[in-house]
């Protein structure tokens, strides 16, 4: 039998790599904060697009950067691929920008947790040469091509689009053409596909019209047919009465929504819109939709007198930083400007109208478990927990429950971390066992700050915690309460029955009347649900202003 040299380098690799630790092949995409151990060999790809990295910092960056961007910024590794090394750090303050190897780092003022890069072991290489070997074809040697799965489409830019596009006279038919050409491109580089990104289109003319919702599509080959079909409407540009529309209608589980995916509108506009603008951006960002504006041939000088609000992009976008805005001069020769759009669009740590009351809180109930309550009226308090968990979005990038019981001891149920979605945590609350004893909620209250809270306290999302209490506490409550606000946490006290409320009100955060609930019977726990609800959002928002 003739072996071939291809065959004797795997098979020396093979005798090499069977005493060697094993190493991860990662995407270019893959971010720090997907590696789970502290320190880890992994392996890059070859030819990753540069232009698609988003790297935080400079030597030392935040764990939501991409390691192979990361590792190509700093020099440890080409385009070419190869072994990085990747040490998890603590989080830090001011990563800074720098341009580096052909990649632009981002500012980022604050992150949980960080990373460095150095090269990979010997071992992680060796490991390249045997995948490198073991996948070449027979023939000729050569690595096969990467083939992409069309029907799942891109990963690692999962979101929901509505393209607004301007159906308006403004446009006219034969730029109207041309911007359908435009969005068709940045429709094909985005990578749709049923686990990728999902798309549908709404016109904006005198009334709007959704051609086709998220549902209807999620090939590549059928979302451009699609767009080539459209018709042309005309009418004045109601951009405004379109991206209202679209905000409250379009992105509904129904029509095709996701949860806990972004949702993005991207407005096409030619010229200037024939109505108000901000009003809709408002609404827009109440539903957690984040607002593009790609604005094409800005209005002239002769015509800016024409134009309601010349400040109308920055008060319709998500936020008025540079990100959100998009200029094109032109809708010919647009090709150059499909892919730094697609790279906007992809970045789902930017996308900060996705943030919500719903889906951006930690909520952690502190239950009180001593032995007046009784086991019927410990399920009433496990029902309100329940009710009040129901209303959030959770999952492990969006809200988080955990649960602590207390009488003289503390028990927790289950941690911030310990369940991803609504069902597990909604069984975890009625598994919860009635412990029986005394009360001390001061004790209660220090040992959530620090145990439950403690390992989220850096992250993206904004604390509460709900001490529910039917009676007086044995201990202080005061101080616990103050060292647990100065943590970060919101405190709502919701006390039943014989519960003091000088007590509920020495716990509940300022201003104490809207944090501070009672109620003569545990029946009445059900009644609070929807004030809790709204006083978290009221919260949430206030905190972002």
């Amino acid at each position: 039998m003739v072996v071939s040299m291809q065959d004797k380098d795997l098979n020396v690799f093979r005798r090499k790599s069977t005493s060697l630790p094993a190493s991860t092949a990662i995407t270019c995409f893959t971010r720090g904060l997907d590696l789970r151990k502290g320190t880890e060999d992994v392996l890059c790809p070859a030819n990753c697009p540069l232009w698609q990295f988003y790297v935080f910092g400079d030597g030392v960056y935040a764990s939501l950067s991409s390691v192979c961007g990361a590792a190509i910024h700093s020099g440890v590794i080409t385009n070419r691929g190869g072994a990085v090394r990747v040490q998890t750090l603590p989080g830090q303050e001011n990563y800074p920008a720098v341009n580096a190897n052909g990649i632009q780092s981002q500012v980022l003022s604050r992150w949980a947790s960080s990373f460095s890069v150095t090269a990979g072991t010997k071992s992680t290489a060796l490991e390249a040469v045997g995948r490198s070997v073991s996948t070449a074809r027979p023939s000729t040697g050569k690595r096969p091509k990467k083939t992409l799965d069309k029907k799942a489409g891109n990963k690692d830019c999962k979101a929901d689009i509505a393209f607004l596009i301007d159906g308006s006279y403004n446009i006219g038919q034969r730029r109207f053409n041309l911007q359908k050409n435009f969005v068709g491109k940045v429709a094909v580089m985005l990578g749709i596909g049923t686990e990728g990104p999902h798309v549908g289109v709404v016109q904006a003319s005198e009334h709007p019209k959704i051609e086709f919702y998220l549902k209807n599509f999620t090939a590549t080959k059928e979302v451009l047919f699609a767009i080539k079909e459209l018709g042309f409407r005309g009418g004045n540009s109601n951009t405004g009465k379109a991206l209202k529309y679209t905000a409250q209608k379009f992105f509904s589980l129904e029509n095709g929504a996701r949860k806990g995916i972004p949702k993005i509108i991207v407005v096409f506009l030619d010229g200037w819109p024939s109505d108000d603008l901000e009003e809709a951006g408002i609404v827009a960002r109440e539903f957690g939709v984040n607002v593009f504006i790609v604005s094409v041939a800005k209005p002239t000088t002769e015509e800016l007198g024409m134009v309601q609000d010349i400040g109308f992009v920055d008060k319709a976008v998500c936020r008025n930083n540079g990100f959100f805005s998009y200029q094109m001069p032109t809708w010919f020769g647009t090709t150059k400007y499909v892919k730094p759009l697609v790279q906007k669009l992809c970045s789902h740590e930017q996308m900060l109208c996705s943030k919500t009351c719903y889906n951006s809180v930690n909520i952690g109930f502190l239950i009180d478990g001593s032995s007046s309550i009784g086991e019927s009226n410990f399920r009433l308090v496990l029902e309100f927990v329940s009710n009040v968990a129901k209303a959030f979005e959770i999952s492990d990038i969006g809200s988080k429950v955990a649960a602590v019981q207390f009488t003289y001891d503390q028990r927790t149920e289950f941690g911030f971390t310990d369940f991803v979605t609504k069902d597990k945590v909604l069984s975890a609350i009625r598994s919860i066992q009635y412990m029986s004893g005394g009360t001390a909620t001061g004790d209660a209250i220090t040992f959530t700050t620090r145990n439950v809270f403690g390992p989220v306290k850096d992250g993206p999302n904004k604390n509460f915690l709900i001490v529910l209490t039917d009676g007086q506490s044995y201990d202080d409550v005061r101080g616990p309460a103050a060292a647990a606000q100065k943590a970060g946490i919101t405190v709502f006290s919701v006390g039943v029955a014989w519960a003091p409320l000088d007590d509920l009100k020495d716990m509940a955060s300022e201003p104490r009347e809207s944090h501070t609930f009672f109620t003569r019977e545990f029946t009445g726990l059900e009644q609070m649900v929807p004030d809790i609800i709204r006083g978290i959002c009221k919260d949430f928002l206030d905190s972002k202003q």
